[in-house]
C-alpha cells in the first residue's frame, strides 16, 4: 500500500525534474510521467521520484492539513 501526500512544485529544472515541497521536506521528483504543463505553485502526487498525478490546490491543502494534524497527534 502507498500512502501519497502533494507536494508543491518551488522550482523546476531543465530537465523534467522539478523541486517539491511536502510540508516543509524537499524532494527532487522526475515529471516526465505527467500529462500536461505544470508550474510552480502547482502541486502534484509523485511516488519513487516521479511526479505521477497533479491535483487542485484545495484538494492539496486539504490533505496537507489531515497530514498536519496526524503529525500533531500524541504517540
Amino acid at each position: 500500500m502507498c500512502v501519497a501526500f502533494p507536494g508543491k512544485i518551488i522550482a523546476i529544472k531543465e530537465n523534467l525534474t522539478a523541486i517539491v515541497d511536502i510540508s516543509g521536506v524537499q524532494r527532487e521528483v522526475n515529471l516526465g510521467l505527467l500529462d500536461g504543463d505544470v508550474a510552480v505553485g502547482d502541486y502534484v502526487i509523485s511516488h519513487i521520484g516521479f511526479a505521477i498525478h497533479k491535483v487542485e490546490k484545495k484538494e492539496a491543502e486539504e490533505s496537507l492539513k489531515i497530514l498536519n494534524d496526524l503529525l500533531k497527534e500524541p504517540s
